[in-house]
């Protein structure tokens, strides 16, 4: 039997404080967490500090601030039409979506005209998810603009500012908010990439001086504002330029002074009042130049005037008459050449003359009549509703 010398015995004895010693010593060493002093804790300046090296730059600012104030007032708008299906046995909704802006405390909101065009029911949702039934106010289909209406609260209508469109630059920074693709309320930003397009709208009618920008435009942001930095409406985003349908960075919005103009008459009128001459004419192309042996190669030929109407009353002669001479056809009717000056070319070329013109006006108008210019001077009357 082994046994322990006296050396080891009082080794022995000693082990356990031995191990408990090295247990401290390595508590203290590696494991202990550090004292919490008041000149190590965290202090409240501290973390102001570590807050403000987070702050947004002054653009992004910038973009939460006007997304903040503006988006409020822009709304999803729903348009509902009634279809039948194949058999004529069931009816179903066909839905749309686009935005809109709100533009008074009487619940006005202006929008394109191709985002409500053709609905039987309109529904408008605003930013707090509240839904209203919207109805029909006014609507100018040469410039895709309408305005509808709900009857909501004047708490809940949050208007949006409307700037100009008149000193616009490219370059310039603008922001786009909307509904694409139904999801409500978006914001993209970009710059101003072009000014002075032309759009056509979807009658055919050129919408001129259209601003083109890269900002996201995707669908169902049609109606929707483009803004300024300030937060102003500065044209209301219409269409895109796009292979895929979706935004490739080329986007088009009508601009603001256009919706301006308009309004009144889209509000005391449901349209607008536009000027006309009172005739039906042709355009002369050369192969109708060469037939009916006319000298002139550009002008509109007045096949008729419309009874009492400006052109009949300022003594305008239609054609619908003609006399044949040494085997040539000779119109015994006026060619319409020049409105106040204007070459006339073709029926945009007098659209875009008489557009921002008012019943009331009168215009020069040169015709030619037997080979010779006449000028006359004709007052413009509203354009029928009819017509």
């Amino acid at each position: 039997m082994y046994k322990l010398t006296p050396r080891q015995l009082i080794l022995l004895s000693l082990l356990p404080s031995l191990i408990a010693a090295t247990l401290v010593i390595t508590y203290e060493r590696y494991l202990r967490p550090p004292e919490t002093t008041a000149s190590s804790a965290p202090s409240l300046d501290f973390l102001e500090a570590k807050t403000k090296q987070l702050n947004f730059s002054a653009d992004e600012k910038n973009n939460i601030d006007v997304y903040e104030a503006v988006s409020p007032g822009v709304v999803n708008i729903t348009s509902i039409t009634y279809k039948e299906d194949f058999w004529g046995f069931d009816v179903y909704p066909q839905q749309g979506t686009g935005s809109g802006t709100i533009i008074d405390k009487a619940g006005h909101i202006l929008t394109n005209y191709h985002v409500i065009q053709g609905a039987q029911e309109l529904k408008v949702v605003l930013a707090d998810k509240s839904t209203y039934d919207a109805k029909f106010v006014g609507a100018d289909p040469d410039n895709d603009l309408a305005v509808i209406k709900i009857d909501a609260p004047p708490d809940k209508l949050h208007v949006v500012p409307l700037g100009s469109s008149q000193s616009l630059a490219v370059g310039q920074k603008v922001l786009a908010i909307g509904n694409p693709f139904g999801l409500d309320r978006t914001l993209t930003t970009g710059i101003i990439s072009g000014l002075g397009r032309p759009l056509k709208a979807a009658n055919g009618r050129t919408i001129d001086n259209v601003i083109q920008t890269d900002a996201s435009i995707n669908p169902g942001n049609s109606g929707g504002p483009l803004l300024n930095s300030n937060g102003e409406v500065i044209g209301i985003n219409t269409a895109i330029y796009s292979p895929s349908g979706g935004s490739v960075g080329i986007g088009f919005a009508v601009p603001i002074d256009i919706a301006r103009n308009i309004l009144p008459d889209l509000l005391t009128y449901g349209r607008v009042l536009r000027p006309w001459l009172g005739i039906s004419a042709i355009q002369i192309t050369p192969r109708l130049a060469a037939r009916l042996s006319l000298d002139i190669k550009e002008g509109l030929i007045v096949r008729g005037t419309y009874p009492n109407g400006p052109a009949a009353k300022a003594g305008i002669i239609g054609s619908e008459q003609y006399r044949i001479v040494d085997n040539r056809i000779q119109l015994l009717g006026d060619i319409l050449t020049k409105v106040d000056g204007k070459k006339i070319a073709s029926e945009e070329d007098l659209y875009r003359a008489l557009k921002d013109r008012r019943p009331g006006e009168v215009v020069s108008v040169e015709v030619v009549r037997d080979g010779r210019p006449i000028r006359l001077k004709v007052q413009l009357e509203a354009r029928p509703q009819r017509l």
